[in-house]
């Protein structure tokens, strides 16, 4: 009876902290959101490929100045973002009848051959079928693993992520709370991870072009086996 009882309090951890809430799984996924911006920007023609916020300000001041072939290129991957997020929604409610039995692993192994393919698309190709794609694959990730333990948190962007951090670090100064600390941390975390992954994009497009995003592809495997060791477990 003590056993069993021993098993329902670990499948009740399991299902509380699943893997990709978890905080190592959201490192490695804010290292790929910072890359992704990175070799967008760096590598294909300055568009950025999850902050969206920057590619809506880019369309205002193209648009301002005129230039409005320079606004119409990064309309696009807004749209894609927003699809990307449609569709998400759209296969997490519609998983069961689609015989997916874990769509968030599924989302990380489609990811990978997504980005890998993209290593091989040269400069020749024009950069809007990448940046469309690579905003697509980031509003996918973003809406699928939404959660970092206890709270909310965005693995493509960091604006959302220092206000929550900055929210939770003020709470834990004022009222000496420990969980908003470790919350803060977390957050706090992330963003530097993000901040890495920017850093790790730009060198690496800098230094082998178009193929950098392999190293995206890198991380995102590290990510699969943690899922899939989580699994087996």
């Amino acid at each position: 009876m003590i056993h069993n009882g021993f098993n329902i309090i670990q499948r009740n951890l399991h299902s509380q902290h699943k893997i990709h809430e978890s905080f190592r799984f959201g490192i490695l996924l804010a290292i790929v959101g910072g890359f992704l911006d990175s070799y967008t920007y760096i590598g294909r023609g300055g568009v950025f490929a999850n902050a969206q916020t920057g590619n809506i300000v880019l369309v205002a001041i193209y648009a301002s100045k005129g230039e409005l072939m320079h606004a119409l290129a990064h309309i696009p991957p807004i749209f894609a973002f927003i699809i990307g997020i449609i569709t998400t929604q759209s296969i997490q409610d519609n998983s069961s009848c689609l015989f997916i039995l874990s769509w968030q692993r599924a989302v990380l192994i489609f990811e990978i051959i997504v980005f890998f393919i993209i290593g091989f698309i040269p400069n020749t190709i024009p950069n809007i079928i990448v940046t469309v794609t690579v905003s697509f694959m980031a509003s996918v990730q973003v809406a699928s693993f939404p959660k970092l333990v206890d709270s909310a948190y965005s693995s493509t962007m960091s604006t959302g992520n220092l206000r929550s951090a900055s929210k939770a670090a003020y709470i834990a100064f004022v009222k000496k709370d420990r969980v908003s600390a470790i919350r803060s941390i977390r957050l706090f975390t992330i963003v530097i991870s993000f901040l890495f992954g920017a850093f790790l994009g730009g060198l690496l497009t800098l230094n082998f072009g178009v193929k950098a995003i392999w190293g995206a592809v890198i991380v995102l495997v590290f990510a699969l086996i943690l899922f899939s060791i989580y699994e087996r477990e």
